[in-house]
């Protein structure tokens, strides 16, 4: 009872200041509330607009005698002449028309002029003989120039892709074309442009029944979402692991505040004073050491319930919660009593807050700094278990996204080995010191 007096009263002085209740509580729930309104927009509406990528196209294409299309083969039935004829009307199609601007240039010359003025951002170039390359010439090389703004990638990333797919399904035809002629008689060769609208009505056609196939936009196969469900998956995946980092990140630092306190009381001389009491000294360090672990799990409980009432933030199924923040305040006291177990004097704990948790603390966030890159991330969910709030993001990341309580469990056994390492070490230290 004696060592639950202590830390009860060790931990309403820690509250009754207001630096550390602004260092514990507002900082987190401010540095994120910051980067909830600069998402803002995503996280209300769920919307992203893709601009239209205006594309300048010089059709050059003087056509050949074996190039014949049907028109029914073409976006909105257009009669096709040339190749080049071809690539222009499946731009102009009403299903690209929502992602392209199309203008058109006399020569290639203007159309390169255009996109180093940034009046267009990418430029076509079909050149004079694409068309005779193509059907006319039996090894000819049917090439297109891509020319487009070094500043841009999404729009001419996108545009090289329409691009690429049309071409290698023209190569299909030339491949086509090929065999034809090396399997066929002399005397055949006129039936290659029949070979060729073979081929493309079997696989180019773009009639009504496959209109839209050029480019298809799927979501994620997934049970149908109201607005509010995809606003908070929004949140979810935005602002949630933010949060999630910075109370990892303050709770190690309330846990290596709350522990230099023992410290404070012996240079104070509070400590040695009650030491002399008929408290026994075991006891009174065990109140000292809880009190830090009551203190961070104060904090803790507080941020989750905040970030769930002030952002919506869901932390996962409950028993999955109560393991991830089980892990992470456990993790983060013992952490704190043991590196302050190495400091002689609180003089050292410049050292301690702007070196060692500041470091641990980023590697910990590898991860969510590098979400945005699968590559990285891969790389960053390696490094960061390297250090206690690496272990402690994962389990908090894992509860979030719904991941079965089995690897919940495991993750929290992790933080429990890393925090009985800590704890006994600390202890050990703790009690050559004073007792």
């Amino acid at each position: 009872m004696k060592s639950i007096d202590i830390a009860l009263n060790d931990l309403s002085r820690s509250f009754r200041s207001v630096f550390a209740a602004v260092f514990m509580f507002v900082i987190p729930l401010l540095v994120t509330g910051m980067f909830y309104f600069m998402f803002g927009n995503i996280a209300e509406n769920g919307d992203f607009n893709l601009p239209r990528t205006r594309v300048i196209i010089a059709n050059m294409d003087a056509g050949g005698p074996r190039f014949q299309v049907n028109p029914r083969n073409i976006p909105g039935g257009r009669q096709a002449d040339t190749m080049g004829d071809l690539i222009v009307s499946i731009l102009e199609s009403d299903e690209m028309v929502d992602l392209i601007e199309v203008s058109f240039a006399t020569s290639a010359q203007a159309a390169r002029d255009a996109v180093d003025s940034q009046q267009a951002q990418v430029a076509i170039i079909i050149p004079p003989d694409f068309s005779e390359q193509f059907a006319d010439i039996e090894d000819g090389k049917a090439v297109i120039e891509f020319y487009q703004d070094p500043t841009l990638t999404i729009g001419p990333a996108i545009m090289k892709s329409i691009m690429n797919r049309f071409l290698q399904g023209m190569s299909g035809v030339k491949i086509a074309v090929d065999v034809f002629t090396d399997e066929a008689d002399s005397s055949q060769y006129a039936m290659t442009g029949l070979v060729v609208q073979r081929y493309l009505d079997e696989s180019l056609a773009l009639s009504d029944d496959l209109e839209g196939e050029l480019l298809e936009v799927r979501a994620p196969a997934s049970a149908p979402q109201s607005q509010s469900e995809e606003k908070q998956n929004m949140l979810l995946g935005i602002v949630g692991p933010i949060m999630g980092g910075m109370m990892v990140f303050y709770a190690f630092y309330t846990g290596a505040s709350a522990a230099q306190g023992i410290l404070r009381e012996e240079e104070e001389r509070t400590l040695p004073r009650l030491f002399t009491t008929p408290t026994p000294q075991a006891a009174i360090l065990t109140g000292k050491l809880l009190s830090v672990f009551m203190t961070v799990c104060v904090q803790v409980i507080v941020l989750l319930i905040a970030a769930n009432l002030i952002f919506k933030i869901q932390w996962g199924d409950f028993l999955s919660v109560v393991l991830m923040a089980a892990g992470i305040i456990l993790g983060a006291s013992s952490f704190g009593i043991f590196v302050n177990s190495f400091l002689k004097s609180t003089k050292q704990a410049g050292v301690l807050f702007g070196g060692v948790l500041t470091v641990t603390g980023m590697l910990g966030l590898i991860s969510i700094f590098a979400m945005g890159s699968p590559g990285a991330a891969v790389l960053g969910d390696t490094v960061s278990l390297l250090v206690p709030q690496g272990w402690a993001i994962r389990g908090l990341m894992q509860s979030m996204n719904g991941e079965p309580l089995s690897s919940v469990l495991v993750t929290s056994l992790a933080m429990l080995a890393w925090s009985a390492a800590f704890f006994i070490a600390g202890v050990l230290r703790f009690n050559r010191r004073y007792v």
